[in-house]
């Protein structure tokens, strides 16, 4: 249903190759992102009090279009159950439609992962399951020297910076082994309640996408085919990617002024960043769902500062003690309700 190979290579040259450097600027920048990696482990763990097993991840310096097959990839294994449902429903699809269908949804997801594969800095793959490895961590090195210079900030903090915010997902998934499989059961949810009417649900969403471009409603494409059941199950992920985003950021920070010393000044420029240039931009970012992944950030920080400013760090890690203690997406903006709820 899908042509993987259009889609990478659609992203790809869309993506483009990024900076210019020399080849020993760019061994250099790879070498300090490894570096980077590694010292975050200790940091992480010293801060948060969540101990994960070192390289238990790989870690993986990679460049556009090493960051957009890998998400191809990724995205084949999360979407195989879906094809699975279509098909049983709807049945083998016939040569012509699959030959031409395969290349639209390949065109289609291309250019999102070309769009995205100039922007993502990193990304921890928690399901990526190869040779016993729990995950892998991919830093992208142009997209990280394109920041660094478009920012002019000191590049040596920023690489280590960007390091201690990926390296804190690794841990998070690493320490607590219960994370991953509580997504892919959220995720299974959302497949079994899937409607199997592809036209349907793309006339319903383009009917409303002129309102979401246009601000009159909220939320993403995801969100506008999406069912009642679905978005129930969607709030509870959307509380989850809110705590690991928020937590990363908080980590980030907080371990960041005794080894970034300008750490301060980073966070002030990307901040202003993360909010994105140009109509078009915007737009996309919008229709993508990346505006509701920046509130991720803010709202889930937020919630972290505040409940380890009552109960401390300790107190605050009890959310990863088993599933039922992460906080919902209603309780992500109420720190005060997951305190009475878990500590009474």
């Amino acid at each position: 249903m899908i042509d993987w190979d259009l889609a990478v290579r659609v992203g790809s040259r869309l993506a483009g190759d990024g900076p210019t450097v020399s080849r020993a600027e760019a061994a250099g920048v790879v070498d300090e992102l490894r570096r980077g990696a590694e010292q975050s482990t200790p940091l992480v763990r010293e801060f948060t009090g969540l101990v994960a097993e070192e390289r238990t991840a790989p870690v993986l310096v990679v460049d556009r279009p090493g960051w957009i097959q890998a998400n191809a990839d990724g995205f084949a294994t999360v979407i195989a159950p879906i094809v699975a449902k279509l098909q049983e429903k709807k049945g083998p699809p016939s040569p012509m439609t699959e030959a031409i269908g395969s290349r639209v949804t390949g065109a289609e997801l291309g250019l999102m992962l070309g769009f995205l594969g100039n922007k993502v800095l990193g990304q921890f793959d928690p399901f990526h399951d190869a040779a016993g490895a729990a995950g892998r961590l991919l830093l992208v090195a142009p997209n990280i020297v394109h920041a660094e210079r478009e920012l002019s900030v000191d590049v040596h903090d920023f690489r280590l910076w960007v390091c201690l915010h990926e390296e804190t997902h690794r841990v998070q998934f690493t320490a607590v082994p219960w994370m991953r499989d509580h997504l892919q059961s959220l995720m299974a949810e959302i497949v079994g309640s899937l409607e199997t009417e592809p036209g349907r649900m793309l006339s319903e969403g383009l009917s409303r996408i002129g309102d979401l471009v246009s601000g009159k409603t909220d939320g993403s494409l995801i969100d506008l085919v999406s069912s009642p059941e679905q978005k129930k199950v969607i709030d509870q992920i959307t509380g989850v990617m809110s705590l690991l985003e928020g937590h990363a950021d908080v980590v980030m920070d907080g371990v960041g002024p005794e080894v970034i010393p300008t750490v301060a000044e980073i966070r002030a420029k990307f901040t202003q960043r993360r909010k994105g240039v140009g109509t078009l931009d915007r737009m996309l970012r919008r229709l993508l769902g990346l505006d509701q992944k920046m509130a991720q950030y803010r709202d889930g920080a937020i919630f972290v500062r505040k409940v380890v400013d009552v109960v401390g760090m300790d107190g605050f890690n009890a959310v990863f003690a088993e599933p039922a203690n992460l906080p919902g997406k209603d309780e992500i903006h109420d720190p005060a309700a997951w305190v009475r709820r878990v500590h009474g």
